[in-house]
């Protein structure tokens, strides 16, 4: 996630200098072909105003539906982070401090919730080969969920296992139990929608002919431009490309939320202050650090 209002002129550079060069070429060619070998025809100026005005429309629109996914992401995350301390809270003190088989699988249940959150991170990603999550289980546990496909869905299976256990052994009475499985439902709902937008492709067409019709939009503009200024309309061409593409880039930049790449949720963030707060709540002392930003810029 950006922490800064403002970027960095090097990360504008880095961001947009293929596209740069390639409009700056195609305007260059553009103004040649309107010139030297077309020199007689006239295209009128309404033209590129009008198909500039549709093309505004159009990544307008692009652009809001890849911030409400964006934004749905971060309320999901938002969410399972206070849930997170309410689900620790409530096993420590709805259950007997003095039961030391009790305490031991609360404390489990906890350390399993961060697994959880590790594993969640890791499918949605796509980095199949993360296992910082089996740090926080048993043997066993491992053990089971390593054959299922779904490894966050399984660690809520064994949640699941544990409550009911508490449940028939008396140790919570039944509205303290309904609002446990709440909590573990609240985790599932929140699992689901994250995989939802994950595995949710934003519509190809909206890119591709988004992306089609800036080039459509710089070429007929350097070649009206050009009756009237000369070469200077590929400079002009250029800058025009480059508000429609730089806006463009902006909105496609937040459409996948959950990348690992600096407008995204910052996952790596959000789950290890979860973890933080969930490991000081069960009075451990080795308490891993926030994680950091890069050059104050973002944090992932």
């Amino acid at each position: 996630m950006l922490l800064k209002q403002n970027l960095t002129l090097y990360r504008v550079i880095k961001i947009t200098w293929r596209i740069d060069l390639a409009m700056i070429a195609l305007c260059a060619i553009a103004y040649y072909v309107d010139t030297y070998i077309f020199p007689s025809l006239k295209i009128p100026g309404a033209l590129p105003t009008l198909v500039g005005t549709a093309l505004a429309f159009f990544i307008g629109f692009s652009n809001n539906e890849a911030y409400n996914r964006w934004w749905e992401a971060r309320i999901i995350w938002g969410g399972l982070v206070n849930d997170s301390r309410t689900w620790a809270r409530n096993l420590l003190f709805y259950t007997d401090k003095k039961d030391v088989e009790v305490r031991a699988i609360c404390r489990r249940m906890i350390f399993r919730h961060i697994a959880f959150l590790y594993a969640l991170k890791g499918a949605l990603r796509k980095h199949a080969q993360d296992e910082s999550y089996k740090q926080y289980l048993l043997e066993d546990e491992v053990d089971r969920i390593e054959r299922h496909l779904n490894k966050p869905s399984a660690i809520l299976d064994l949640q699941s296992d544990d409550l009911q256990y508490l449940s028939n052994r008396g140790v919570i009475d039944g509205f303290r139990f309904l609002t446990l499985n709440e909590m573990i439902k609240n985790f599932c709902d929140g699992m689901g929608k994250s995989e939802r937008i994950n595995n949710t492709v934003f519509p190809t067409q909206y890119i591709y002919f988004t992306r089609l019709f800036i080039w459509f939009l710089v070429v007929l503009l350097t070649m009206t431009l050009s009756q009237e200024i000369g070469p200077t309309a590929i400079l002009f061409g250029w800058m025009i490309g480059f508000v429609f593409h730089a806006t463009h880039t902006n909105g496609m930049s937040i459409m996948n939320p959950f990348e690992y790449e600096a407008p995204a949720i910052p996952l790596d963030s959000i789950t290890r202050t979860i973890e933080i707060n969930l490991l000081q709540t069960l009075e451990e002392r080795n308490i891993p650090m926030p994680i950091e930003s890069v050059n104050g810029e973002f944090i992932l």
